[in-house]
């Protein structure tokens, strides 16, 4: 398994909010506790709001706020892609005002919110990475909105390409990596796919309705 492939595994892990010992982790994971040790620094450093220690344990905390400003999800996503993007920028300007911008809102972040200043500068996966994904953003979040199926092309993480009915629920961002929660119909069950292996996204002429069983609120990691 990919080390990125895994990180993602650990963040499916750690999204229902709970205390996991990274011995469970690496036995679920059939890796190291070292290996956690690490992957836990490296999600940290990359922005996901992961707290805990060794020894103890991880969960993903929600609250993530800007002194004097309090974000929402949606203004957060959009803040660390602007400053993703604008950092890649062949303008060496652009460039420059990016970092700066990163710096300035890292010196005033509390001191729990991010443990290491490198956290919002994005050295930990290639910007091409999450760049896959971005064609696809306006399509999923519009099919969320208006609750329309959608019909996916998905590459999988070896390498197989399948294809989905879907009913899009709702999309999260780890640390430069998007995903998206739907209730798969070719699977009868809840799927978490990741944004940039999606490879073709198409609207179907088929709207959804919630039904007990199959809305985000049923949906248990």
């Amino acid at each position: 398994m990919r080390r990125t492939d895994r990180l993602f595994d650990i963040i499916q892990i750690l999204r229902d909010g709970k205390l996991h010992r990274a011995q469970d982790i690496a036995d679920r994971l059939e890796v190291s506790v070292r290996t956690i040790y690490r992957d836990m620094d490296t999600l940290v450093a990359s922005g996901v709001p992961v707290e805990g220690e060794r020894g103890v344990g991880y969960m993903v905390r929600e609250a993530i706020t800007l002194p004097p400003l309090t974000l929402t999800t949606e203004e957060l996503e959009a803040l660390n892609l602007g400053m993703a993007i604008v950092s890649e920028a062949a303008d060496p300007g652009l460039k420059a005002a990016a970092q700066s911008l990163v710096d300035k809102i890292d010196a005033v972040l509390p001191t729990q919110t991010v443990a290491e200043a490198d956290a919002w500068k994005f050295a930990v996966y290639p910007f091409a990475d999450a760049a896959r994904g971005f064609t696809h953003m306006a399509p999923l979040r519009a099919a969320i909105k208006s609750r329309q199926k959608l019909a996916l092309k998905y590459r999988r993480i070896d390498g197989t390409l399948t294809e989905r009915i879907i009913r899009p629920l709702h999309m999260e961002y780890w640390g430069r990596v998007w995903t998206l929660t739907a209730w798969c119909e070719t699977r009868d069950d809840f799927r978490v796919f990741r944004v940039d292996l999606i490879e073709e996204v198409t609207p179907l002429p088929e709207l959804f309705t919630d039904e007990p069983g199959k809305r985000l609120e049923d949906y248990a990691p």
